[in-house]
């Protein structure tokens, strides 16, 4: 019976200031903060690594190739995560406001030039010049990490926030 009266009963002194650390958090839209996560920047460095190598074990590619391919896959896969998906996976109590908003739209809170935003929009930037580098700026490879690139950049853009051209992704 003791046990259960200090379950029922609100805590006092040094309880009262206890916190379940990691159990939940305040977030409406958890989908405005997973880029601040913590390691987050390192697993998609890594993951783009990995990418890579894997592209590389495969014995008729060559160099240029796989820098090429490198990039573009990286560009379609972050195009598709971060401007074409809409919406949250989660029920968020937000009464719909997030429904028609890409996720780099929902990343913290639509707040332009954040430490995330900058490392999204600098990363293909990087891996466009070291694409362009292991190229040898092939005129082929050049104009393809080119369109690669504008195709991922644009979008992020602020004059672009919640602008989708010819309708396309608009509802």
């Amino acid at each position: 019976m003791k046990h259960f009266d200090r379950l029922v009963s609100p805590r006092t002194g040094a309880e009262a200031g206890r916190m379940n650390v990691g159990v939940a958090h305040s977030e409406v839209n958890p989908n405005t903060r997973v880029m601040n996560s913590r390691g987050i920047w390192l697993a998609y460095m890594l993951l783009v690594a990995v990418l890579h190598v894997v592209l590389l074990s495969i014995p008729f590619f060559s160099v240029p190739l796989v820098w090429t391919l490198t990039n573009v896959i990286h560009n379609l896969v972050m195009y598709l995560f971060l401007h074409t998906v809409k919406g949250t996976p989660f029920e968020t109590p937000d009464q719909g406001k997030a429904r028609l908003l890409t996720h780099w739209e929902q990343m913290d809170y639509g707040i332009q030039f954040t430490a995330s935003r900058k490392f999204l929009t600098i990363s293909p930037i990087v891996l466009y010049i070291l694409a362009s580098f292991y190229t040898k700026y092939d005129a082929t490879h050049f104009l393809i990490n080119t369109g690669s690139l504008l195709s991922v950049l644009l979008p992020k853009l602020p004059q672009f926030h919640g602008v989708r051209i010819f309708g396309i992704n608009k509802y």
